[in-house]
C-alpha cells in the first residue's frame, strides 16, 4: 500500500504516521526529516536546501525530486507512507511517472485539514531532545521540567523553522503550492479528506477506517 499524506505545517502528520506505520507494516518516509538529515551531515544536498528550509520556502523540485526517488528506491518490499512529499503538482507528475514504470500507484491520500489559526500554536510550541529524539509541546505534551528532557539528557531545543515568522510563511507557501494538490489527486478519485482539528485520538480512528478500507479493496 503507497499512500500519500497531505497536511498544512503543524496538522499532526509525523505523530500520525508513527501509528500507521506500526498498524499497517509501513515505511515512514519524510520528506522534512531526509532534509533534515541530509543537513546535519553536511551533504551536497543539505547545503544547497540549508537556506530554503530555514525561511519557510520549499526547497526546488529537482533537489527533492531526486532525493525521494532515491529513497523510494532503496525500498525492497512492502509499502510505504510519503509525509511532504510531494509538495507541488510538478513534483506529483514525477512521483507518478516513476511509481508507473516500476509497475505501481499511488493507493490513496490522505488530506488531513487543519484550521490555519490553530497551526501557529501547535508548531510554535514544539520541542525535542536532541539525544533522544523525544518530542515534546509546551502547552500539550509539556516535559516535566521545562525546557529539559523527562529522560535526564538536558536541555530541549526549537528547530529553526518552528518560530512565528517562519511558520506564518510555511503556512502561506502550503496555501499557495500545496493546497493544489488536492485537487490533482481529486482527479484520480484517490483522496480521502480527515478532519484534523479533532483529538489525536479521534484523527487516528479516522485514519485507521480509511485506510482498513483501501486494504480490504486491495
Amino acid at each position: 500500500m503507497i499512500v500519500v499524506f497531505l497536511g498544512p505545517p503543524g496538522a499532526g502528520k509525523g505523530t500520525q504516521c508513527k501509528l500507521i506505520v506500526d498498524r499497517y507494516g509501513l515505511t515512514h518516509l519524510s520528506s522534512g526529516d531526509i532534509l533534515r538529515r541530509e543537513r546535519k551531515e553536511n551533504t551536497e544536498l543539505g547545503q544547497k536546501a540549508q537556506s530554503y528550509m530555514d525561511s519557510g520556502q520549499l526547497v526546488p523540485d529537482d533537489l527533492i525530486v531526486a532525493m525521494m526517488m532515491k529513497e523510494i528506491g532503496s525500498q525492497s518490499s512492502g509499502g510505504y507512507v510519503l509525509d511532504g512529499f510531494p509538495r507541488t503538482i510538478g513534483q506529483a507528475q514525477e512521483l507518478d511517472k516513476a511509481l508507473v514504470a516500476a509497475g505501481k500507484k499511488v493507493d490513496v491520500v490522505l488530506n488531513l485539514e487543519v484550521d490555519d489559526n490553530k497551526l501557529e500554536t501547535r508548531i510554535t510550541g514544539r520541542r525535542s531532545c536532541g539525544k533522544c529524539g523525544t518530542a515534546y509541546h509546551v502547552t500539550f505534551n509539556p516535559p516535566k521540567t521545562e525546557d529539559q528532557c523527562d529522560k535526564g539528557c538536558g536541555a530541549l531545543t526549537q528547530r529553526p523553522d518552528d518560530t512565528s515568522e517562519v511558520v506564518q510563511q510555511r503556512i502561506k507557501t502550503y496555501h499557495e503550492q500545496t493546497s493544489p494538490l488536492v485537487e490533482y489527486y481529486q482527479q484520480q478519485g484517490n483522496v480521502k479528506n480527515v478532519n484534523g482539528n479533532l483529538d489525536i485520538q479521534e484523527v487516528t480512528k479516522a485514519l485507521y477506517d480509511v485506510l482498513d478500507g483501501v486494504k480490504t479493496s486491495a
